[in-house]
């Protein structure tokens, strides 16, 4: 799970060195309310494109650093690019059609739709390498770039073509052959860590199989540390869906992944025992924070989860993070909560006689909220 970089090497940190129990953020950042309104006004034509693009650049340095000031320890850019989980890229793909190309709201999502058969992606650029290099150099901690994936892709698309995606799996896995170009372009520009978000794919269990199927075509041929993402939704910071993850299971075992990442915090932790039920021996994302509520939860609350999870998964194993994505936590709610869990993994990593993370600062007491 871990690997240990030469003192600056950007490109080939996966972890801070000699860190068990590292901290990430599962991608998303909040977007100030500023920067939703930058947004609306680029789509309502009042200002440029190029300013808006400078806007983002800033909103993720501000990201970044605070990120670096929680003492996380694998560093997301927060997706403050992209609008929601599913525009960015479908705007990019070649073969996706986009009528209407302004919105009433950044958030909302496109009509996207094909005609025809997505061309053969060839050598793909869909701009997450551009991505992944502007974040790279605002940091010397490890970067991690996630992609939604092509099954909750296909769900935003419809086909118009009459005949060219008769069977729905045949555009996920046209989808995947597009993602899987981007993928090997990422790792040409040097990212390490990679994760695969399937945030529909809880609504859909039954499809299981295919999105496993379709995941294994994203991360063929691309050397870097998967990850596959899977929550029961978070737009508006709701859930879309409730139920356990044992439709997970045992196609799941089938993906090229290195980890799932998976919500506990919300949902507590009874489908941890599934992990032992179907011998999942590789890594866990462990969700510990709720992104759907702004109580802020204590170190003490983050560690117990911790300890819990311990039981199932040995330490070395274990990646701590939010349930899902912190876009839609007030700024300061989200810094609170991103503290009190570095926090909170330092406490179990003290029990097990390991040196905390470089750094990794303590909770202030307003972060204590709950216990």
């Amino acid at each position: 799970m871990t690997a240990t970089a030469a003192p600056g090497d950007r490109a080939s940190a996966t972890v801070r060195p000699n860190t068990v129990l590292p901290t990430t953020v599962i991608g998303s950042y909040p977007v100030p309310e500023w920067l939703g309104q930058l947004k609306n006004d680029f789509y309502r034509h009042r200002i440029s494109r190029r300013y808006l693009d400078e806007i983002h650049e800033m909103a993720i340095k501000a990201a970044v650093m605070d990120q670096q000031l929680a003492g996380i320890d694998i560093i997301s850019d927060g997706e403050l690019r992209r609008d929601n989980d599913v525009d960015y890229l479908l705007a990019r793909i070649p073969g996706v059609d986009i009528a209407r190309p302004d919105k009433a709201d950044y958030f909302d999502y496109y009509e996207a739709t094909v005609g025809r058969e997505l061309p053969s992606p060839g050598r793909a650029n869909l701009g997450l390498a551009e991505d992944f290099r502007f974040v790279r150099e605002l940091t010397d901690l490890p970067v991690k770039l996630s992609i939604t994936g092509p099954y909750s892709l296909a769900h935003r698309i419809r086909d118009t073509s009459g005949g060219a995606y008769p069977d729905h799996g045949d555009l996920v896995r046209a989808l995947a052959r597009v993602l899987a170009a981007e993928a090997k372009e990422l790792a040409r520009a040097g990212a390490r860590v990679l994760q695969i978000d399937e945030p529909f794919l809880a609504g859909y269990p039954e499809d299981a199989a295919l999105a496993v199927e379709a995941v294994n075509i994203v991360t063929e041929g691309a050397d870097v540390s998967w990850t596959l993402h899977v929550c029961y939704g978070n737009r508006y910071a709701r859930p879309l869906w409730e139920g356990h993850y044992d439709f997970l299971f045992p196609a799941v075992k089938e993906a090229s992944v290195a980890a799932l990442a998976l919500e506990f915090a919300r949902t507590g932790d009874e489908d941890l025992g599934l992990l032992e039920q179907h011998h999942w021996d590789r890594g866990l994302g462990l969700g510990v924070i709720d992104v759907k509520t702004e109580q802020v939860e204590s170190p003490d609350l983050v560690a117990t989860r911790i300890r819990r999870a311990l039981r199932f998964v040995p330490p070395e194993n274990l990646v701590i993070n939010p349930d899902c994505g912190l876009r839609h936590l007030l700024p300061d709610i989200a810094r609170a909560k991103l503290a009190a869990m570095v926090a909170g993994a330092a406490l179990v990593r003290a029990e097990l006689g390991l040196d905390a993370a470089p750094d990794a600062p303590a909770a202030r007491p307003e972060q204590e909220v709950i216990t």
